[in-house]
């Protein structure tokens, strides 16, 4: 009798010495961020090493506005422009995809050496002169549009926090409105352009004392996070600039020349903040996360509600449809079929369009697939926001690759409506959908182009986009159709009538474009919020 509980309390006891090994081998383990990029070490100018530079550079990417669609690059504007002979970072898929556009800046930045009011570059502009005048108005239209640069340092966005917890990804290329930096309207009033020619570098380090691979020579940092603060400062001369000017620059000034002279700081604060955490201020920006929390709670109680009354009335008909069967269930009558049992011979009945509906069951397919297996990647972090461009070029990637799915669910649901064109299903499956998406972006694409818009996909990557729809998702799309078709029918439960049962007259509310508007109304209501910001991050 004691033979059971002793096999179990062995049982148990083998389990717990495994479970506090497994936890002492856990405490002696080095963890490391698989998908993470490799921290970059910096050094003074004078303590600079092959493996810990001094020099920070400093990219400018293209210029956005929420207020309009219409991207450009940085050259575009009249500002400095940076050593063409530098480097350029090589961009992927996903980046040209987004119409990021990376380029070198003139900013030069020595690891801990800090700059006071230094001159990048002057501009000077002639009102007698056609293309100056042209510039200053394309500067003016970019602040009154409200453009933003942005630009990055180590990989990291460079942020302009206007409060404590609220951060932007970038800064304004100027202002209409003295408010907003903290001034009054005073004289100026907000009908007057400000363009920021200054800015003030704050660059967060965290020292390599604290990493023990550095204990021996603890010399240098890694860079934690990159403010800036724009500031609008009207500098008369290049020998003599005063960064406490509190003049500002009017560039509304349409009666005599102007010289525009941009100039910056940079200063360096050391913080305890650890490098993999140096993106937390910028994710958790409150900018965003209020909102974002309200459209969380809106989507689900419009989902909780959409539940709750599908699941009342159909337990409402099935207690009616039971009550009345078990009336029946006694009596040796001929029973009238009513309820479901009227539909019961009309389930499994090929749909009306087959070939469309099994080509759209097999593009939501792929969809379907891409958008889990991405989701599955980010939250591992292989596509973390240190790796630009990584969540498109995977999306692309995966949409690709999933064209075997998309093959082999069409045919397999074509097959069991039935069809027997089974070359127009392949043929649509592989093109009707991507192609309608092509067409849609190719007209878009061509709308950015005839606006000079840095957002314009060039021509090698639209070949690009051709090669990856019919050199490797159409070939796959085919042999997952192929697959599909070498396999058996699928045989119904149920056996369908010859005669299809007459349908009476419905209601107005329940014809299909009305069926189909009231239907999507609340499902896209509980989404449309938690799209906007998902967009607006990516864009």
């Amino acid at each position: 009798m004691l033979i059971f509980p002793t096999v179990v309390a062995a049982e148990i006891m083998r389990n717990y010495t495994f479970i506090i090994l497994l936890l002492l081998k856990a405490a002696f383990v080095n963890p490391f961020y698989l998908p993470g990029l490799t921290p970059v070490n910096f050094c003074p100018k004078e303590m600079e090493k092959p493996n810990c530079k001094s020099d920070i550079k400093v990219y400018v990417n293209r210029l956005n506005s929420k207020n309009t669609i219409l991207d450009y690059e940085y050259h575009d504007f009249d500002f400095c422009l940076g050593n063409e002979d530098d480097d350029t970072p090589v961009e992927n898929l996903g980046q040209v995809l987004f119409g990021e556009r990376i380029r070198p800046s003139p900013y030069k930045i020595n690891f801990l050496k800090n700059e006071t009011c230094r001159l990048l570059c002057s501009k000077f502009y002639d009102r007698k002169v056609v293309t100056d005048v042209r510039k200053l108005r394309r500067l003016k239209h970019g602040i009154t549009k409200g453009y933003y640069h942005h630009w990055i340092v180590d990989n990291l966005p460079v942020t302009f926090c206007v409060s404590h917890g609220v951060c932007f990804n970038g800064f304004p290329m100027g202002t209409t409105a003295l408010d907003i930096i903290g001034g009054s309207s005073g004289k100026n009033g907000y009908g007057e352009v400000y363009l920021f020619n200054h800015v003030d570098f704050i660059i967060e380090y965290r020292d390599l004392s604290h990493d023990p691979n550095y204990f021996d020579d603890p010399v240098g940092g890694r860079i934690i996070s990159v403010k800036v603060v724009p500031s609008s400062l009207n500098h008369i001369k290049e020998d003599s600039l005063d960064c406490d000017n509190s003049e500002m620059l009017n560039l509304n000034d349409d009666f005599h020349d102007m010289k525009i002279i941009y100039t910056y700081s940079v200063k360096f604060i050391k913080t305890d903040i650890k490098w993999a955490s140096r993106w937390d201020y910028i994710l958790n920006s409150k900018s965003t996360t209020s909102i974002q929390w309200f459209g969380i709670t809106n989507s689900i109680l419009i989902v909780l509600f959409l539940t709750g009354m599908i699941g009342v009335i159909f337990l409402r008909t099935l207690r009616r449809d039971i009550s009345r069967y078990n009336q029946f269930d006694s009596s040796d009558d001929v029973q009238e079929e009513f309820g479901w049992k009227l539909v019961h011979g009309d389930v499994f009945r090929p749909p009306a369009c087959r070939l469309l509906l099994s080509v759209f069951l097999g593009s939501g397919a792929q969809i379907l697939c891409m958008v889990f297996v991405t989701l599955v990647l980010a939250c591992l972090g292989f596509l973390s926001p240190a790796r630009r461009g990584a969540l498109m070029t995977c999306g692309v990637a995966l949409y690709v690759c999933f064209g075997f799915v998309n093959g082999y669910v069409s045919a397999t649901f074509y097959k069991a409506f039935g069809g027997t064109l089974w070359k127009k299903n392949i043929f649509l499956s592989a093109v009707l959908c991507p192609g309608i998406i092509f067409a849609g972006f190719f007209l878009c694409n061509i709308i950015l182009w005839s606006q000079s818009s840095s957002a314009a996909i060039p021509f090698s990557t639209l070949l690009l986009l051709l090669f990856l729809w019919f050199g490797v998702s159409t070939p796959l799309t085919y042999l997952g159709a192929f697959l599909a078709f070498q396999r058996s029918r699928w045989s119904y439960p149920v056996r369908t009538n010859q005669i299809p049962r007459q349908i009476p007259p419905q209601p107005f509310f329940s014809k299909p474009l009305p069926a189909t508007v009231m239907a999507g109304i609340l499902p896209f209501g509980s989404i449309y919020v938690q799209m906007f910001f998902m967009f607006n991050s990516l864009w």
